[in-house]
């Protein structure tokens, strides 16, 4: 599990290859993660929107840019927690991702950005 907290916002990620998705013969790689969002602050905030920076081995990257998470935009009261799991598709079998949300503070409309910390990934079949 890869961990990070920012202005009171942990963001926990667990990954797991699918190589029931996956077709190495034609380089398709399948990736699901899972995210933990947990609110430590002490006021209520919701998530906006995210920016990922996906990378592969081979040198490919792409940008991902949309509103909230799997099409919610949740709010998050202090001590709240938010997981939803999601998927990336690679042309290779190793790469990483990283990122941050936007959250806005329901208090007085501020908004601010919180890190996703970059986590690996990598085809179970590589790690020995």
């Amino acid at each position: 599990m890869t961990t990070q907290i920012t202005a009171g916002i942990k963001v926990s990620v667990d990954v797991v290859y699918q190589p029931e998705y996956s077709n190495p013969d034609k380089q398709h790689f399948m990736f699901s993660y899972q995210i933990t969002i947990e609110n430590l602050s002490d006021y209520t905030i919701q998530l906006i929107s995210r920016h990922w920076d996906i990378f592969d081995s081979n040198g490919a990257y792409k940008s991902v840019d949309g509103e909230g998470v799997v099409g919610e935009q949740p709010i998050l009261t202090p001590g709240g927690v938010h997981r939803y799991t999601s998927g990336c598709n690679l042309k290779s079998d190793i790469g990483f991702m990283e990122g941050y949300y936007e959250m806005v503070k329901q208090l007085d409309g501020s908004y601010f950005s919180v890190d996703i910390p970059r986590f690996n990934l990598i085809a179970s079949y590589k790690l020995n």
